[in-house]
């Protein structure tokens, strides 16, 4: 075999294999638990070490997330034990190539077995809304699963408290965090939820962190080069993992399921488990004469 026709059937096995990995394994058996500390601002020492589990783009019915798959997910986050479970939208999928529609009100009664102490909720995302946003509102909240929308809720855990406030959808709807901030008092840590991290510019310095979703991680990741295509104007600037600008820290799941495109490479299915810790009090100045 001449040296050119050898790199020829390489370089096909590379790309076959790559195209293997990335539209049938990677997609359809991997479903990873991606943890990390964050440490929010003005956290509490209460409520130091408070677990959050993040859920987002799931888009049932779409390849490989069938019913199944849903439950093995809800078991596996419900086994990591979080004290709050947010879901960040994009639950349903218009068309689907390669997979099968499945109703808001089946996957809500599919996710109304996910359990945590503090409670579970959600906001909508713009595939949810592109659907019908009060139909997929109801079908979750029919099954006790709270969603809000520019709403917030106040929990109190460990002799301390904080508040989730969810915001409307960045693309269909007008997202607004004042009346929440207006309402919760000035010393208490806020956590908000979006599904656009497209938002984050905007959100202000007073949330203590923001959970968002929507990019998929840019569901390919190329060596080098990194994702090619994420769904943000800022491009790869709030495509995954934890985010720092100033005082605000964003952190972005890349979400279960894929749309349009049923691929994934290098950005495996996950479910996100978040702890979060409190900032460490600074040492006291030492007094002079003691």
């Amino acid at each position: 075999m001449t040296r050119g026709k050898y790199l020829k059937y390489a370089f096909l096995a590379v790309a076959w294999s790559g195209l293997l990995w990335g539209f049938f394994i990677e997609p359809c058996f991997y479903l990873i638990e991606t943890r990390a500390e964050v440490t929010p601002r003005g956290w509490p020492k209460e409520l130091d070490g408070l677990t959050v589990a993040l859920i987002s783009d799931i888009h049932a019915g779409s390849p490989y997330i069938g019913e199944a798959r849903l439950k093995l997910l809800v078991d596996r986050v419900n086994a990591a034990k979080p004290d709050v479970i947010v879901l960040l939208g994009d639950y349903v999928i218009q068309t689907v190539v390669g997979g099968t529609f499945m109703p808001p009100e089946r996957l809500g009664v599919i996710l109304k077995d996910l359990k945590a102490p503090l409670g579970v909720y959600a906001v909508l995302g713009n595939h949810d809304w592109w659907l019908d946003g009060p139909r997929v509102r109801d079908a979750f909240s029919a099954q006790g699963i709270k969603v809000l929308e520019n709403e917030w809720v106040r929990l109190k855990t460990r002799g301390s408290a904080f508040t989730v406030v969810g915001l409307a959808d960045h693309i269909e709807r007008s997202p607004n965090p004042d009346p929440a901030l207006k309402a919760v008092p000035v010393t208490e840590p806020v956590l908000a939820l979006i599904h656009e991290p497209d938002y984050f510019p905007y959100i202000p310095e007073r949330i203590s962190l923001t959970l968002a979703g929507h990019t998929h991680g840019g569901q390919v990741r190329l060596p080098l080069i990194g994702s090619p295509v994420v769904p943000s104007e800022f491009g790869q600037r709030y495509a995954r993992g934890l985010v720092k600008e100033g005082e605000k820290q964003l952190f972005v799941t890349s979400g279960v399921g894929t749309s349009i495109i049923p691929v994934r490479f290098r950005v495996p299915p996950e479910y996100a488990v978040l702890t979060l810790r409190a900032a460490p009090m600074a040492p006291r100045p030492a007094i002079a004469g003691r």
